[in-house]
């Protein structure tokens, strides 16, 4: 490729940047496709631009950047997504952290260990602690080298079991601990169930679930008919994480809850159990009028063939009947 070439290719990113130095708010969305995996020396040029951008300017960036790696997975923010982590907004901060969600260097987890634990927001703290608890889940499943996944585990231990901490950061930190099996883990589960305190209790049914140790089943069959809907909620997707044939039934009663995403919470628990009589209320609530729940119903069909069969005769037959 020619001097000019290089130019001409190079342009889109230096008129982007001359774009964040007007202060536009209202940014072309197709040029912020070239904020998309940046080399050393453009992510230095946005490094270097950054601090001069206005607050307003930045938190909008940064959300239009997320929701764009949400909708494109092949497109790369990382760059920026780490650049932002250190911005003096919390709130950017904060939508850093989540930006960089799916990312899985192992070089993140002392730039997240260290938002968990200095952060001055709450908000922030326990952002990086749910992001840590990916780095917990890789470990688990040995992706990742030893340290990194204990460094995750360390300052997780430490965020939950700080007195002085937040609740919503020291709850975000349990759930993500979830993922590992020892007998600290047990039993601050455990602990946070037993509490009386219903924001830990919540917390406490979610890691249950994700734990994924049957131990838990008659505490999670038990909240299935809380009074609380976060709690029937949580207590359906733990049923389905868990995969508890013993609680169709009562997952079959929850279809018909008041509340809505309790109602959908069940559908998906119905689709990771399996069995005949799941796939047989699947299958009836792909027939509702009710478009949520009818959805609902159709994705944890599919689940229900990838972890459990073929169910090509399944909606053959949903087919057929729908020509009727």
């Amino acid at each position: 490729m020619t001097k000019l070439e290089d130019r001409i290719m190079d342009r889109p990113f230096d008129v982007l940047l001359d774009e964040l130095r007007d202060g536009d708010t209202k940014l072309d969305q197709a040029s912020l496709y070239f904020l998309s995996s940046l080399d050393a020396e453009e992510a230095e040029q946005v490094r270097n631009l950054w601090p001069d951008l206005p607050t307003s300017l930045r938190l909008a960036l940064i959300q239009q950047l997320v929701r764009m790696a949400e909708a494109d997975f092949t497109l790369n923010y990382g760059a920026v997504f780490r650049i932002a982590l250190e911005d003096e907004s919390a709130e950017v901060r904060e939508v850093a952290v989540e930006g960089l969600w799916e990312d899985q260097d192992v070089r993140l987890v002392p730039q997240l260990a260290e938002r968990l634990e200095a952060d001055e927001c709450a908000t922030v703290r326990a952002a990086a602690a749910r992001s840590l608890g990916n780095f917990i889940l890789l470990g688990e499943l040995q992706k990742i080298r030893p340290k990194p996944h204990q460094d995750a585990y360390e300052a997780l231990l430490r965020a939950y079991r700080a007195g002085n901490e937040a609740p919503e950061v020291q709850r975000r930190a349990l759930e993500s601990l979830a993922y590992v099996c020892n007998e600290t883990v047990v039993a601050s589960i455990r602990e946070a169930y037993v509490s009386g305190e219903e924001r830990f209790r919540v917390s406490a049914v979610f890691a249950m679930g994700r734990s994924a140790d049957a131990r838990w089943e008659e505490e999670v069959k038990q909240e299935l008919f809380s009074i609380n809907p976060e709690m029937r909620y949580e207590a359906a997707r733990a049923c389905g994480e868990l995969q508890l044939s013993e609680a169709v039934s009562m997952l079959e009663e929850l279809t018909e809850d008041a509340d809505g995403e309790v109602q959908q919470a069940a559908i998906w628990a119905l689709g990771q159990i399996g069995g005949d009589r799941a796939r047989e209320i699947l299958e009836q609530f792909c027939r509702v009028s009710d478009e949520a729940l009818r959805s609902a119903a159709e994705a944890a069909l599919e689940e229900f063939e990838f972890l459990h069969g073929d169910l090509e005769d399944v909606f053959a037959e949903l087919a057929e009947e729908s020509t009727w």
